[in-house]
């Protein structure tokens, strides 16, 4: 007999999937009762936790006033109001700029692309159109974003459909290219000067360059060394290209700041750098021009992301051509902004944010560190990086080598199913190392996880890992 078949296209053929029916807090039900906990926030997009009442409260008195208009006749209250409520939870630097919304992270890069390369039009500069970006990134899913990428997996059959511009190299300290003897800020120098060299090579042609604060599921939670973000930052403002930060997995809370940039281009050196000038005379603000955000802005309860660029950007086009050249039958849907209105509200009423500061003593992200930690005795386990609720583990052949598993093991796969079996939802991921060989696994749970979760999740978690090694004897 020919077994059933879904007539949704599912991501696989090659395996069952439960059908979920009900979330609350940390936790997913299936269809047969059994609890889940969410360990990665299905893909990094729970911040709030499953369920909160108040949220799909506010969609429905939304739906039930005004379901969908057109962006091309009208605007509406809550697009408003959300605007300018993103806008000062973004921080200082976007005072005076503007949102542009749209249903979810791929979207979002795709105006985020199209609106530096207008930008660059609009102040006379049309010979800029190069978006440079780094090795192992992934921006998202449409064409303009994979062109961008650097995830090989995603982006392999699709390269005869895309534009390709320069890609270079990304500190990763753990499996590091250069000396790291002084905590990687050494080689975080040799790879912002790679940058410095790309955009030399495009002639001036460097409209943008597009990173990830915090690398995201491709390389797994790598934290940039000291010193790097405020170099590259630097060398795009002395080159007058745009600086695009990818927030889509970090942002609204995630690494225990408003969006993850805040770490190294924060809101003290905003501040302090606000009435300041380099030794050139350009502004020395290292500030992004454009933030790009989705996943946790609606925390999955609908389909949203942002466009948040600064003051000097839409400028730029309200002075000039006066029309932004882009739009989405969906961009700025009611029903979606009143949930991303509602999620921003609840996770600030509920200081969830704090509870994502890993660097303070007692918090849900402070826990996760600890307890995740301790899988570095695992002869499986070759590192365990992260910063607030986003972490990865690298699981290595060989400890002391280095050497990955072979990629035909799948071996992240089979601790995701290990730990999904056991009740436990992880993220896996394939090609950490060089594109192919190479795997971790992403783990972001929402912030309301309790400490008791966690330990249960990384006790479960251990003996995951232990039964994939097992499996490979």
């Amino acid at each position: 007999m020919t077994p059933h078949r879904s007539p949704v296209l599912r991501r696989s053929f090659k395996k069952d999937f439960p059908a979920a029916v009900r979330g609350e807090g940390v936790h997913i039900w299936d269809a047969n009762n059994k609890k889940y906990l969410d360990f990665s926030g299905s893909a990094a997009v729970n911040f709030i936790g499953h369920g909160v009442q108040k949220i799909s409260a506010d969609m429905a008195a939304q739906a039930a006033k005004l379901e969908f208009v057109h962006t091309s006749q009208f605007t509406t209250p809550v697009a408003e109001a959300y605007a300018e409520e993103l806008l000062a939870f973004a921080g200082e630097n976007f005072r005076g700029g503007a949102v542009y919304f749209t249903s979810g992270g791929s979207e979002s890069i795709e105006t985020a692309l199209k609106l530096a390369r207008q930008y660059q039009v609009e102040i006379g500069e049309s010979r800029r159109y190069q978006i440079l970006s780094r090795k192992q990134s992934y921006h998202g899913s449409t064409l303009g974003a994979l062109s961008v990428s650097g995830n090989q997996r995603r982006r392999e059959i699709y390269l005869p459909m895309i534009r390709e511009f320069a890609h270079v190299g990304m500190p990763y300290c753990y499996r590091c290219a250069f000396d790291c003897t002084d905590s990687c800020r050494n080689c975080g120098q040799q790879y912002a000067a790679e940058l410095e060299h790309a955009i030399a090579a495009t002639n001036g042609e460097t409209a943008a360059f597009i990173f990830e604060p915090l690398s995201g599921a491709t390389l797994g939670a790598v934290v940039p060394p000291p010193g790097y973000l405020q170099s590259i930052a630097e060398i795009c403002r002395r080159h007058g290209v745009l600086l695009v930060a990818d927030e889509v997995m970090t942002g609204m809370g995630r690494t225990g700041r408003n969006f993850a940039v805040e770490h190294w281009l924060g809101q003290n050196a905003f501040e302090k750098n606000r009435n300041e000038k380099n030794a050139s005379g350009a502004d020395s603000n290292l500030a992004p021009d454009i933030l790009v955000t989705a996943k946790g802005l609606s925390s999955g309860y609908a389909p949203l992301g942002a466009v948040i660029a600064s003051k000097k950007v839409i400028d730029a086009i309200a002075t000039g051509s006066g029309a932004f050249l882009h739009g989405f039958t969906y961009n700025a849907h009611p029903i979606s902004l009143a949930a991303g209105r509602s999620v921003l509200q609840h996770l600030q009423s509920t200081n969830l944010i704090a509870a994502a500061d890993s660097s303070v003593t007692g918090t849900a992200a402070a826990h996760l560190k600890q307890s995740l930690e301790k899988l570095r005795d695992n002869s499986a386990v070759g590192d365990v990086r992260g910063l607030g609720l986003l972490w990865a583990v690298e699981f290595v052949a060989d400890q002391k080598s280095k050497r990955p598993f072979a990629p035909e093991l799948n071996f992240a796969a089979r601790v995701a199913s290990a730990a999904m079996n056991r009740g436990l939802l992880v993220y896996p991921i394939q090609g950490c190392v060089d594109g192919i060989s190479g795997d971790h696994i992403l783990i972001a749970p929402p912030a309301v996880v309790a400490k008791e979760e966690i330990i249960w999740s990384v006790t479960q978690l251990r003996a995951a890992v232990n039964e994939a090694a097992s499996s490979l004897l």
